[in-house]
């Protein structure tokens, strides 16, 4: 090994490229390179960058390198060892003064073509406040090769009031430079070491006693290294553990992580962990509200239901997951309703994200959204997406015939098993059984599929012609019917509106303008879903504000891109006519299922001209 390698690098150390601070590996091996004259440096390149070989040339093994193609030999000269915090500061941050040079070559053009000199205003203000560094409570040095905290008296004068502090993609390894670090800059609290590869072998704890949110993101950190660390971390709310192909939870008992008293958010995305049975091990973490598991390897969850005997010491009647609201698994392998129906049982859980899992993934046999928010009891944001009142009932509905749909057992203890939440469900909102249908077939089928509707036509110029009884089919949309209405009473380039005729009301309705989307619900069953039209029914007269109350209230109605409701009132004040007009592509189905009408029941239509 030269003198001059040795002086300039030590094994294990990291470095980056001189020139580009971005890419950055670890010094495996220093001195001579057989064929090769003079000093080199062997380098294991982080994620294989630009590397050629896995540490042996020409069949010589000098080191052995983390992949095929991510190692290769330097000179010393074209590595560079890093700065220091302080440097790296001054040079992100301080202002120089611009060089006559510079401000000469600061200029526009005009109009006519003439370069105008660019005057700055305020820059003496605006530098001598960045000039100032005792204001600054948030600096990022990222990715600029720092190596080294300096000396701790500098960089405590240079920036005593620091608060966070981003060194991602720097050069640190050695938890007893972020110790000095922590114990020169008394007031950080947050610190964001991502993509710095830190040793897991900690000789003397360190002091990260005021730290309240650590990032360790990509850092090749495992969990016993966290352990290791945790007796220093008695403030910390945030743990953030992304990407360190973590596969096992290695707590000291083999039981439960116990401590970190204070931890709201632990962060374990883009890792290998592929059992429930490890995630478990966090049961009892207090204070923890938000776990993160997206993008791991996870095919099940179950909440540990028969845990008390094995809970901490301190608390034989602790509850699991007490506190969890927010729990991410995202982008696993979930795909059974057990897994999805175990959620219900975790006491506070309110925001789950289930995105990018078979399970929820109606391509691959899975779930439509609908099902996983009738399922989810108590979940108001379901992948990142509020669950609106509206929508849950909508869903529960549309889930509860969805089953009935498709049950095949009658067997209570069976539909339970599959659809816990079915009976529940279907008493809640009031569904019935579907009535089996008639063997009829043939013209009686078709003839009792009918609606019978009687036509009236009003005109002012022709008074009241007589009525007309017809049997339409329920498909008979809006625009059909006018059609029919313009044949059958010779109103050939008049305007009509039509208006059923409720004889125990004085409601009257148009149809006519506007869009309304048309609905058939499952089992047989006809009309908009989830009642929309209840307040429209029979004996449900009343003023216009306490209208536009319930219409503000019917969620329904929002799938209506427009509304108009207009008022005729007699001298008492009363309101005689009410028109909510809708499109002519509504089918006759849902006017008779809207109003509360049976099939076979006959009502009337009046053409109003």
């Amino acid at each position: 090994m030269s003198s001059a390698a040795a002086a300039a690098f030590r094994l294990g150390q990291r470095v980056h490229t001189a020139g580009d601070p971005r890419r950055v590996g670890t010094v495996r091996y220093l001195g001579p390179v057989e064929g090769h004259a003079g000093d080199w440096v062997g380098v294991d390149w982080d994620d294989g960058a630009g590397g050629r070989h896995d540490g042996s040339l020409t069949g010589r093994r000098y080191f052995v390198a983390a992949g095929e193609c991510s190692a290769s030999f330097a000179r010393p000269t074209a590595l560079s060892g890093g700065i220091s915090l302080p440097d790296a500061l001054r040079l992100r941050y301080r202002v120089q003064d611009f060089t006559k040079e510079e401000q000469d070559e600061m200029y526009v053009f005009s109009t006519s073509q003439k370069r105008v000199s660019v005057e700055f205003v305020g820059t003496d203000k605006v530098q001598e406040k960045l000039n100032n560094f005792n204001e600054l409570t948030s600096a990022s040095v990222s990715y600029m090769g720092v190596s080294s905290i300096g000396a701790p008296d500098e960089l405590k004068s240079l920036v005593p009031n620091l608060r966070l502090l981003d060194l991602t993609g720097n050069l640190f390894s050695q938890w007893q430079d972020i110790s000095s670090l922590c114990q020169a800059l008394a007031s950080l609290e947050v610190l964001n070491l991502t993509n710095n590869t830190m040793e897991n072998d900690v000789v003397e704890t360190p002091m990260l006693e005021n730290i309240r949110i650590l990032v360790l993101n990509n850092c090749g950190v495992t969990w016993e290294l966290v352990e290791k660390i945790k007796v220093s971390l008695s403030c910390i709310s945030e743990l953030h553990l992304m990407s360190n192909r973590l596969n096992m939870i290695m707590s000291p008992d083999g039981k439960f992580v116990q401590g970190f008293n204070t931890l709201r958010l632990l962060n374990l995305e883009d890792n290998h962990i592929d059992s429930w049975d490890e995630i478990v091990k966090f049961s009892y973490l207090r204070s923890l509200e938000q776990l993160h598991l997206n993008k791991n390897r996870l095919k099940h969850v179950k909440y540990p239901s028969n845990l008390s005997t094995d809970g901490p010491l301190d608390d034989a009647a602790a509850v699991p997951f007490e506190n969890l609201q927010v729990l991410l698994l995202g982008s696993n392998d979930i795909d059974d309703f057990s897994s999805v129906d175990s959620l219900n049982l975790f006491p506070n859980l309110r925001d789950v994200r289930l995105s990018d899992n078979p399970i929820a993934d109606p391509a691959k046999g899975g779930a439509p959204r609908f099902v996983l928010v009738a399922r989810l009891m108590k979940v108001g944001i379901l992948n990142g997406s509020e669950i609106s009142p509206r929508e849950r009932r909508e869903s529960e509905i549309r889930y509860v015939r969805l089953v009935m749909g498709k049950i095949e057992s009658n067997d209570p203890e069976e539909i339970k098993r599959l659809h816990p939440r079915f009976a529940e469900l279907k008493s809640f909102h009031g569904i019935e059984d579907e009535k089996p249908t008639s063997s009829t077939s043939g013209p009686q089928k078709m003839a009792s599929g009918l609606i019978s509707v009687t036509l009236k036509c009003v005109g002012p110029s022709m008074g009241e012609k007589q009525p007309l009884t017809k049997k339409l089919p329920p498909t008979t949309t809006v625009g059909k019917l006018k059609s029919l209405c313009e044949s059958f009473f010779k109103l050939k380039d008049l305007k009509v509106r039509l208006f059923v005729e409720e004889e125990s009301c004085m409601m009257t309705t148009a149809f006519t303008g506007t869009v309304m989307p048309s609905t058939t619900t499952s089992g047989g069953g006809h009309g908009l879903s989830d009642g929309a039209w209840n307040w429209l029914g029979r004996n449900h007269c009343c003023g216009r504000r306490e209208l536009a109350s319930r219409l503000q209230r019917s969620r329904q109605l929002r799938k209506l891109q427009q509304l108009f409701v207009f008022e005729d009132k007699g001298a008492d004040d009363a309101p005689r006519f009410l028109y909510i007009s809708f499109c002519g592509n509504v089918h006759l189905l849902n006017i008779v299922a809207g109003l509360g009408y049976k099939m076979d029941q006959q009502f009337s239509i009046v053409t109003i001209l």
